[in-house]
């Protein structure tokens, strides 16, 4: 599950990401994104934000809203989606990993199902620590590196392939660690199982909505 993609564009996955996504929207995800982007408050930034599948959660607490994503044919539907349905938010085509944002500008960061495509997880995470204010929250709902041994061994063993076929998805990221490994406080972790543990969605299990704080200096 990606959703944002890699820097080159990937145009067929853009083209059908929706499509896969749909039956897990109806299931579980509409759910998940109106807990982490209604949670979202004045400033606000979304990395990787794909589609634009986020951008009918967001509510008037969110004042402003800027948006970033590195896949252009990804970045097209998001702009097509926010014009669709009258939604006010700032897209820019740059990687989670290079923000093109002043230091301390965001009061929320928003990242769904994208910290597994990031090419480089720590970097990407220094600059959403970056440009969060003191006090700001990063806000998150990702898939993570299982906890059992033989999970995390088949997570490793399918994440060459998988990387392929799912536009440089990482199924085996421990993201709440790099998050905490980032320098953030995080403050609610609630795990999550919503996909079988049947192939192949299974290396996508488990996943975590959470809440992560940059500490006021």
């Amino acid at each position: 599950m990606a959703e944002g993609a890699a820097p080159g564009g990937h145009p067929w996955f853009a083209a059908v990401y929706d499509s896969l996504m749909a039956a897990g929207e109806r299931r579980f995800m509409a759910a998940e994104r109106e807990a982490v982007v209604g949670g979202a408050r004045g400033r606000v930034l979304e990395i990787g934000c794909g589609t634009g599948l986020n951008l009918p959660y967001y509510t008037a607490a969110a004042t402003e809203r800027w948006a970033v994503e590195p896949d252009p044919f990804m970045l097209a539907r998001a702009a097509r989606r926010a014009a669709e349905q009258g939604v006010a938010v700032d897209l820019r085509r740059a990687p989670a990993e290079s923000l093109p944002f002043a230091d301390d500008f965001f009061d929320t960061v928003v990242s769904t199902l994208v910290l597994c495509t990031v090419a480089d997880p720590a970097r990407a995470l220094a600059e959403v620590r970056r440009v969060l204010r003191p006090g700001g929250e990063l806000r998150f709902y990702e898939h993570v590196r299982s906890a059992s041994r033989l999970g995390a061994l088949g997570q490793d063993v399918v994440t060459p392939l998988w990387r392929r076929i799912a536009a440089g998805c990482h199924p085996n990221r421990d993201v709440a660690g790099a998050i905490r490994a980032a320098g953030f406080t995080i403050v609610a972790l609630e795990p999550k199982t919503p996909v079988p543990p049947v192939p192949p969605l299974c290396v996508v299990r488990p996943q975590v909505r959470g809440v992560a704080r940059k500490e006021t200096r």
